[in-house]
């Protein structure tokens, strides 16, 4: 089947952590007025649009994750009004932007969940939840074994109105976000109304959180194994019962109705963690959604072989579908890969890093992230990138724990520090108060003294820095259209994958030797060539056929 065509197919996608990337007012946390003045470094460095992690009114119990209200925007960030202005500016900079939909669950500060709170078992306002009895004859064992992804049990006990303890609510992550009810008609009607509420403002797409859980298997089954977010979902492996179901598919070709209803290609993203890549490609088949995250090409080991696997895999099971395959290294969830790439086990996915850890070669991880990403941008089909790495933004990963604000720190008693290494605030100057992320040294994570020399400023112009390898990268993408193109393999072996693409020939050298680039003109190189004009280690090289 041949691959649907349209801006997305090929774009490169920036997504943005409003609380980290730019603060207006120097209350140390980024908001929507901080983004529209920045939009023009995006515009200079050449994605093709933005995704905006969540900015809704919200507690903050998972840095916004946790949603209040679906239709308006938290004052820590701004208002509506600078939304509108923010998607404004980015049309006029040639950007489109995508907003953050987290249908899973809602705040437990949500007018509904309130209302299910005092309301009586049985009643509409708790159908719109997961509500269970107890087991046992006092109902004080949980309903099943269901663990959170952030630590320890997915359910929690509610004392009723009289005082007596009652029902248990289901929360797959934290206490403060309730798992909603989708077989219940009244939640899938709330959210194609929100869905037009955003595409009526002029948004261009949605990328869905946890796009995989929305359906639980009925029976609520026990589930054995360990409750992480992509246990069970390997080929060899049952489905795990609160993922990956296959009800999910019916609310998505529904949502795609809506956004085909408006002019304009409006684009649905599935942040879906499921393998193998057959089960993802699901996802995206002409009905439904546009893209999906590939996180198994993020997990992948860098060596050859691995890296061949998961491109060949992917291409092969997007395309059965007739979708673009959408390529991701780094996000606000996993290790930042300049980090992750340079740990001594390659592959995996380890919840944070912190003080007292074993702790990442930073020359290698960077070296290897630029390598990595040449070859992700000569791919065809979409990519992400999150934001700072185009700086060559490393884990904080010595962040002092008391500043940890991931529920992972504390629901797992200390045991994993979760995400919050990724999450630093961004720096643009190098001798400005909080590197320029905001008019005063404020900061809702510390900054790391070390990133005066990653700044914007330090890199701007200056050939070979990361900030201007990714420009250059970007640019070249664009003119000779690597997103729209077919890759054609020349080598696969143990040490080096080469391919062509668009009239281009890619080589990544992974072994420990240099070796000849391809014959033709060298456009661009992750790292300079050696002496004797050969390919170093970990480095990817574009090369226009002779």
């Amino acid at each position: 089947m041949g691959v649907a065509h349209g801006w997305w197919t090929e774009a490169v996608i920036y997504q943005i952590y409003p609380r980290s990337f730019a603060d207006s007012d120097g209350d140390g946390i980024g908001d929507l007025p901080g983004i529209t003045a920045r939009l023009g470094h995006l515009a200079e460095l050449g994605v093709d649009a933005v995704w905006l992690s969540p900015f809704y009114p919200s507690p903050q119990a998972d840095a916004g994750y946790d949603v209040a209200d679906y239709r308006d925007v938290d004052p820590l960030f701004g208002s509506l009004a600078d939304a509108d202005a923010l998607i404004a500016e980015a049309r006029a900079k040639g950007l489109k932007v995508i907003v953050d939909l987290v249908p899973n669950h809602t705040s437990s500060a949500h007018r509904w969940f309130r209302a299910a709170v005092t309301a009586a078992p049985g009643s509409p306002e708790r159908a719109r939840y997961v509500f269970r009895d107890g087991l046992g004859p006092d109902g004080a064992t949980p309903p099943n074994d269901w663990q959170s992804v952030f630590g320890g049990p997915a359910w929690t006990r509610l004392v009723e109105p009289d005082g007596r303890p009652g029902q248990w609510y289901l929360h797959l992550f934290d206490t403060a976000q309730p798992d909603l009810n989708w077989d219940n008609p009244e939640i899938r009607a709330e959210f194609l109304d929100v869905l037009r509420f955003w595409l009526d403002r002029g948004v261009d797409g949605f990328r869905v959180d946890v796009a995989h859980g929305l359906i639980k298997q009925a029976d609520l089954a026990n589930w054995e194994e360990p409750q992480e977010i992509l246990s069970g979902n390997e080929a060899d492996k049952p489905r795990p019962p609160m993922w990956d179901q296959d009800g999910v598919h019916e609310i998505y070709r529904d949502w795609r109705q809506v956004l085909d209803s408006y002019d304009g290609a409006r684009i649905l993203v599935a942040e879906a963690w499921v393998e193998p890549a057959e089960r993802i490609a699901r996802y995206v088949r002409p009905d439904e959604m546009h893209q999906a995250f590939n996180f198994e090409y993020l997990l992948a080991a860098w060596t050859a072989p691995a890296q061949y696997a998961v491109i060949t895999r992917s291409l092969e099971a997007t395309d059965a579908v007739g979708a673009p395959t959408t390529w991701v290294l780094s996000n606000h969830d996993v290790i930042r890969h300049a980090s992750r790439m340079g740990l001594s086990a390659q592959g995996g996915r380890p919840n944070g890093i912190g003080i007292g850890d074993p702790q990442p070669d930073a020359a290698l991880g960077l070296r290897r992230a630029r390598a990595a990403t040449l070859l992700m941008l000569a791919l065809p089909g979409s990519a992400y990138l999150f934001q700072g790495e185009e700086l060559g933004l490393p884990e904080h990963t010595t962040l002092p724990d008391e500043a940890r604000q991931d529920p992972t720190w504390e629901r797992s008693g200390h045991t994993q520090r979760g995400r919050d290494g990724c999450r630093v605030p961004i720096p643009w100057e190098a001798d400005a108060p909080s590197y320029g992320f905001g008019p005063t040294d404020a900061s809702w994570l510390p900054q790391p003294p070390l990133w005066a020399e990653y700044a914007l400023d330090r890199q701007q112009g200056v050939a070979g820095s990361t900030y201007e390898t990714y420009r250059t990268a970007l640019r070249l993408r664009r003119e000779h259209g690597l997103g729209r193109g077919t890759l054609e393999w020349l080598s696969s072996g143990d040490e080096t994958l080469i391919f062509r693409n668009a009239g281009l020939t890619v080589l990544t050298n992974f072994g420990t030797a240099a070796v000849p680039p391809p014959a033709g003109e060298l456009l661009h190189s992750s790292a300079p060539l050696d002496a004797d004009g050969r390919v170093p280690t970990d480095v990817t090289v574009w090369v226009r056929h002779s």
